[in-house]
């Protein structure tokens, strides 16, 4: 990722409509497993400022691991108290076979060119205990690159089909996926492919803070996708994706 971005969300990932639209979500999929079992070590692969690992451990009392190649995201992981924050290649990871419970990776892959991304998929595989699970965002559907992307030097984009494969191809059976951020979809298509090109927009951080009313109106459709998500609905299309998968209780796959 670009290291100039990680300044950017240090500054807006408390309190910027996206990320406390896509957190709801995320907690509306995480809260019916943390009351089914108890996840004793969880990896945060490629955890960036370290902020939601230290959401997590203090939601859920969960021991994490954030690691993350940029030192810059480190840096404000220790600013912020997270503990055990340590730099490491996510297609590297430094840990043993089955190391882990849960594992996840929020728009974290799509930074690896195409054609690379089975290389941290495949460490992930590796490193969740058999009966593990791995929750994976990431960002969907190449008709919606824009100067964000070219930006966080995002290298590639997925549909819900090939992120299934690619799961399955590792040894882990998936459980749920769906897109997300998807009512806000026709608003992205409008900007990213209308008027980002007519008005010839170099590349720049698609989260800097909006105006008050603003950053509460986009929040809205991301809090309604939460109640639909949380309700067992899939969404069709989005901007971003996310899937849930497992790996098998018994698995040998990606042991050494």
């Amino acid at each position: 990722m670009n290291p100039a971005e990680f300044a950017n969300i240090a500054k807006s990932e408390q309190n910027f409509w996206w990320y406390r639209g896509m957190q709801r979500i995320l907690f509306r999929l995480l809260d019916p497993m943390a009351g089914e079992r108890r996840f004793e070590r969880v990896l945060e692969a490629g955890c960036g400022t370290g902020y939601l690992s230290r959401v997590l451990a203090e939601r859920y009392g969960w021991k994490m691991f954030p690691v993350d190649l940029g030192q810059e995201g480190l840096d404000h992981a220790r600013r912020l108290g997270v503990e055990r924050p340590l730099q490491c290649d996510i297609a590297a990871l430094p840990f043993r076979d089955g190391a882990f419970d849960l594992l996840l990776s929020m728009d974290v892959i799509v930074h690896f060119p195409r054609g690379e991304e089975w290389r941290p998929l495949a460490e992930f595989a590796r490193v969740l205990a058999p009966g593990g699970v791995a929750v994976i965002r990431v960002s969907a559907l190449d008709v919606l690159r824009s100067r964000h992307s070219q930006f966080a030097h995002e290298r590639q984009r997925f549909t819900k089909g090939r992120l299934i494969r690619l799961l399955a191809d590792h040894g882990l059976t998936p459980l749920r996926s769906t897109y997300l951020n998807s009512l806000l979809m026709p608003v992205a298509l409008a900007k990213f492919r209308l008027w980002e090109p007519l008005t010839r927009q170099a590349p720049a951080s698609g989260v800097e803070p909006v105006s008050p009313w603003l950053d509460r109106l986009l929040y809205v459709p991301l809090a309604a996708e939460a109640a639909l998500v949380g309700a067992g609905l899939n969404l069709p299309l989005g901007q971003s994706l996310i899937a849930v998968a497992a790996k098998p209780c018994g698995s040998t796959r990606g042991s050494s």
